[in-house]
């Protein structure tokens, strides 16, 4: 019922808990940001400012010049400090609110890659740490910053009316469906389970607009994002729906780890609309669109021989291959684009 999501952040900055509705702002999954480094999701320069609120002595000693803010929790930890429990002030103290504002990243599409949030709480002590000091003995509970996070702006009635059917998934790299939320499931119909059954996710879409999703899951793989995509994804009714999509790389340490896609539902209209655009100008150049694509050693029955190239992903290398005899007649690559065509039930066209 909130604009916003909680947030409860250690004395060393590890998120020790955030409600399921991070996703509706930040468009990162629950799971994917508990005990993790705060740091990691805040904008550099708003780095020290948490670091201040997170310290219940607004004014601690400052962190030393050039403190390298991508180690996050590492560098917090070395100037966390512990108190014991008469050093603070009681629990009801206004010396312990807090009210403040940082950006966050955000892997919702906004042109920044950040959200500024308002962050209102206090601090209170953490209890069941267990947390043991050098020589062994326990340490008391601690101070966490216990907040809710609202955006800066109000979100505007368009937003709160689509915000309803925006549904998020998570992917491997190479596409593979790992997760997707609830609003998910009611419009694909699927469960968790079905989704990451088999194969590379393309056999959920449909397959004239493989090459065109493909084309951006490149792109996105070069600069971070896809940019918007509209194509058709398949239901358990064995439906296509069609979808407007954005998808990010999440980065973790510095490397890609995986992708989240936002997905608005659009009606038939607004699809073929979109696929009419499409079609009058060729989305594909030969170097990045069919030639990577397609190559590979297969045959493919009714192809002339120079055109034997025809099954990888998007990944793949360039194959060397004779033109000779025919070559393994074993079957497709299933990871390929032919192979998530060739796993669809011909019933659905």
């Amino acid at each position: 019922a909130l604009n916003g999501f909680v947030l409860v952040v250690t004395s060393e900055g590890l998120i020790f808990y955030s409600s399921h509705t991070i996703q509706d702002y930040l468009g990162f999954h629950q799971v994917d940001v508990m005990h993790q480094s705060v740091f990691e999701l805040i904008h550099t320069e708003d780095q020290e400012e948490f670091r201040r609120n997170l310290r219940w002595a607004l004014n601690p000693p400052h962190a030393p010049e050039g403190e390298p803010s991508a180690e996050g929790g590492k560098s917090l930890s070395s100037s966390a400090v512990t108190y014991k429990p008469d050093q603070l002030p009681p629990e009801n103290s206004s010396f312990l609110e807090r009210s403040f504002v940082c950006r966050f990243r955000c892997l919702l599409d906004n042109s920044s890659g950040f959200l500024a949030l308002n962050l209102q709480g206090r601090l209170k002590f953490l209890h069941g740490q267990n947390k043991r000091s050098e020589d062994g003995s326990a340490l008391p509970p601690q101070l966490a910053l216990f907040a809710i996070s609202t955006p800066l702006q109000p979100p505007s009635i368009l937003q709160i009316r689509t915000k309803n059917m925006i549904f998020r998934t998570k992917h491997k790299l190479d596409f593979t469906p790992l997760a997707c939320d609830a609003k998910g499931k009611i419009v694909l119909g699927y469960t968790e389970a079905e989704l990451r059954m088999c194969g590379t996710g393309y056999q959920f879409v449909h397959a004239a607009d493989m090459l065109y999703c493909a084309e951006n899951h490149v792109r996105m793989m070069k600069t971070g994002e896809s940019g918007l995509t509209v194509f058709r994804l398949l239901t358990k009714e064995n439906r296509w729906k069609w979808v407007q999509a954005n998808a990010r790389l999440v980065y973790k340490n510095g490397k890609p780890e995986y992708i989240i896609v936002t997905q608005r539902p659009l009606v038939d209209e607004e699809g073929g609309e979109h696929l009419r655009k499409r079609s009058m100008h060729l989305p594909f150049t030969f170097a990045t669109g069919e030639a990577l694509l397609y190559q590979s050693a297969y045959p493919i029955p009714g192809f002339p021989d120079p055109f034997q190239s025809k099954g990888k992903t998007s990944k793949s290398k360039k194959t060397s291959h004779s033109h000779g005899g025919r070559s393994q007649k074993d079957g497709v690559d299933p990871s390929s684009l032919l192979g998530a065509v060739m796993q669809q039930d011909k019933a659905v066209y």
